[in-house]
C-alpha cells in the first residue's frame, strides 16, 4: 500500500487538563518524524476552529520551545464546548479536504470520540482517504475500555491533596466541613479523596458519588455519626450525586434547569449545592461550625501538582495515535490498557467503542453501602497519583500529667 501523503490536523477539545499539552505535543513530535507528513497544523478553539480555518504551522515551531508547552497544563490550543452534529462534521470533512489533512488528531473525551467518529464516516463516504484518530483526554477518567485516562491522574492527586490539607485543618479547628469535587456520572475524582488518608481518624468520613443515591436523611446520620466518633467531619461530595429516582440533587435543590451544549444539566459555576449542604446541617445537627467549599477548576490545571505517570503517559498516548496512523495506516481511538502493577500498554480500538460510551465506578471500588472507598480502589488509583507523593505527620510526645485540673 502506498504512503498517505498529506498534512496532519490536531485539536483540543473539552476541559483542560494538567496533562493535555504532553499528548499534543507527542502526537506533533511523532508526526514531523515522518516524510509523508507535509506539514502539521494545530487548530485553535477544537473543532470551532477547524470549521473557521483558525490554524497553527506547528511544523515551524521549534522542539524546545514544544517541551516546554508540554510541561504547561491547560489546553495550548485552546477548546471548545461546541458538540458538533452531522452537518457541522461535514464542515470539519470538508475543511480537511481543502487543506490536503490526511491525518486527524483529536484529544479529547467521549463526546470528542464521536465527533472523530463522524469526520472519519464522511471521510469514508467521499472515497477520501483520511486517518481519523481520537487521543485520550479527560480528568473524569470515565472513557469505557481504557483502564484510565490521561489528566484522572494529575487531578486526582490534587483532590488527594487537597482533601490531606482540608482533614489537617478540620483537627487543627473541628467542625463540619464539606467539599464538592467535579463529576457529573462518575465519582472516580471524588474517590480519590480518600487516597490521602494515613490515621483511622483522617478524613474524608463521609464519601458520595453519583453511582450511589443521595439522600439528606442517610448524609445527616452519616455527618453525625462521625462526629460522635471524632467530633469533627470532612465530607467528599461529587457535583453529579443523584437522588433514588437517578435526578441530579442540584436540580433538586435549586430548581435549574440549564443545560450546555451537550444537553448537560450545569452543576459549575456556583457553590450551590456545598452552601444548601451546609444550611442543612446547621438546620438540622445544630452544629454553628460548618463550611463548604467547590474545587471547582483548580483541580483541572493547576500547575504545582502534576503526577510523573500521568505527563509520561500522556505523551505517549500522542506518539502513538501518529505511529498508529502513520505505521499502521487505521483509524479509532488509542486507549490505556493496564498489564502489570504498574506498567501499562496501548491499544487502538474501533471509534464507536469509545463515542458517546461513560464509565463508571465499579461496584468492588465502593463499600456496600457505598459510603467509601475499598483496597480494591486504593490498589488501582495510587499508583496513577505518580511519585513522591506527599506525607503527613502528627506529635507523638507523651502528655504531661495536669496538676491543677484534677479530674
Amino acid at each position: 500500500m502506498a504512503k498517505l501523503t498529506g498534512k496532519v490536523l490536531i485539536a483540543q477539545g473539552g476541559g483542560p487538563t494538567a496533562v493535555i499539552n504532553q499528548s499534543l505535543v507527542g502526537a506533533v513530535l511523532e508526526s514531523r518524524k515522518f516524510p509523508e507528513v507535509t506539514r502539521v497544523y494545530g487548530a485553535t478553539n477544537g473543532v470551532r476552529g477547524i470549521v473557521n480555518e483558525d490554524f497553527l504551522d506547528l511544523t515551524q515551531e521549534t522542539t524546545h520551545n514544544l517541551e516546554q508547552v508540554a510541561n504547561t497544563p491547560s489546553s495550548a490550543l485552546l477548546s471548545t464546548r461546541d458538540k458538533p452534529d452531522d452537518a457541522y462534521c461535514r464542515d470539519i470533512f470538508k475543511v480537511c479536504q481543502a487543506h490536503d489533512v490526511r491525518y486527524f488528531f483529536y484529544i479529547g473525551g467521549n463526546d470528542s470520540a464521536d465527533t472523530v467518529r463522524i469526520v472519519n464516516a464522511n471521510a469514508d463516504t467521499a472515497g477520501y482517504e483520511m486517518r481519523c484518530i481520537h487521543i485520550p483526554k479527560t480528568i473524569d477518567n470515565d472513557l469505557v475500555i481504557n483502564d484510565h485516562t490521561p489528566g484522572y491522574g494529575s487531578a486526582a492527586r490534587f483532590v488527594a491533596q487537597a482533601f490531606m490539607g482540608f482533614n489537617l485543618d478540620n483537627r487543627s479547628l473541628p467542625g463540619v466541613m464539606i467539599a464538592v469535587v467535579m463529576g457529573r456520572n462518575a465519582g472516580f475524582l471524588t474517590a480519590a479523596a480518600s487516597l490521602g488518608r494515613k490515621f483511622p481518624d483522617d478524613g474524608p468520613h463521609c464519601l458520595y458519588v453519583p453511582e450511589r443515591p443521595f439522600s439528606e436523611e442517610r448524609f445527616l446520620a452519616d455527618v453525625k455519626k462521625a462526629m460522635d466518633a471524632h467530633g469533627r467531619c470532612v465530607v467528599a461530595l461529587s457535583e453529579g450525586i443523584v437522588d433514588a429516582s437517578g435526578k441530579p440533587f442540584l436540580v433538586k435543590l435549586t430548581g435549574t434547569t440549564e443545560s450546555d451544549a451537550h444537553g448537560n444539566v450545569q452543576m459549575s459555576g456556583s457553590g450551590a449545592l456545598g452552601d444548601m449542604l451546609s444550611d442543612l446541617v446547621k438546620s438540622k445537627l445544630k452544629i454553628k461550625r460548618v463550611r463548604a467549599d467547590t474545587l471547582g477548576y483548580l483541580q483541572r490545571s493547576f500547575l504545582g501538582v502534576v503526577s510523573d505517570v500521568d505527563a509520561h503517559e500522556a505523551r505517549e498516548v500522542g506518539e502513538k495515535a501518529a505511529q498508529f496512523a502513520l505505521w499502521h495506516d487505521v483509524d479509532g481511538s488509542i486507549t490505556i490498557q493496564r498489564t502489570g502493577n504498574y506498567s501499562v500498554d496501548y491499544r487502538i480500538v474501533p471509534l464507536s467503542d469509545i463515542a458517546a460510551k461513560t464509565k463508571t465506578m465499579p461496584k468492588e471500588f465502593l463499600t456496600a453501602d457505598g459510603s467509601d472507598t475499598t483496597a480494591d480502589f486504593y490498589t488501582y488509583a495510587r499508583p496513577l497519583l505518580g511519585s513522591g507523593f506527599p506525607n503527613v505527620h502528627r506529635i507523638r510526645a507523651p502528655k504531661v500529667a495536669k496538676i491543677l485540673k484534677q479530674g
